[in-house]
């Protein structure tokens, strides 16, 4: 099997699994993200604990480029301190602008790397990031 295909296979997969798609009960954070070229439109929900993000959730429409990406981010975030979460969004923007290519530091992002050739469609790089971005905004309230 391809890199490509199980890349790929697992984009469908966590846009099928909705595991992180549901609205949250008293989220400390509220975050809206667009993406007016596709019309994908989210609503990020964290919890914290101090500097921890406890939990996470989303709701929203979007292509499976953006569902995915938003549930691989906050597969990866819950947990973490609001500093690893901002680097995690600094790592995956710069994978995604062909900035850091380093598989080591890339590493770090577990599934959100099958994005990784994302750049390679320029129409789709918004739906990708959008999620991040919108964690960045959410995060900067803090």
């Amino acid at each position: 099997m391809e890199l490509d295909s199980i890349y790929t296979q697992l984009i469908m997969e966590h846009n099928r699994s909705g595991h992180n798609k549901k609205t949250m009960e008293g989220p400390d954070i509220i975050e809206k993200g667009h993406n007016p070229s596709c019309g994908d439109d989210i609503s990020l929900e964290l919890k914290l604990d101090g500097d921890i993000i406890k939990d996470a959730a989303f709701t929203g429409v979007g292509c499976a480029i953006s569902q995915a990406s938003t549930s691989m981010m906050i597969d990866l975030i819950k947990g973490k301190d609001i500093q690893e979460a901002l680097d995690l969004v600094n790592t995956f923007i710069g994978m995604i602008k062909k900035e850091i290519s380093d598989e080591k530091e890339l590493e770090k992002l577990e599934d959100a790397i099958a994005f990784k050739n994302i750049s390679n469609m320029p129409a789709r790089v918004k739906c990708a990031v959008l999620s991040w971005h919108t964690l960045k905004e959410a995060l900067a309230q803090r």
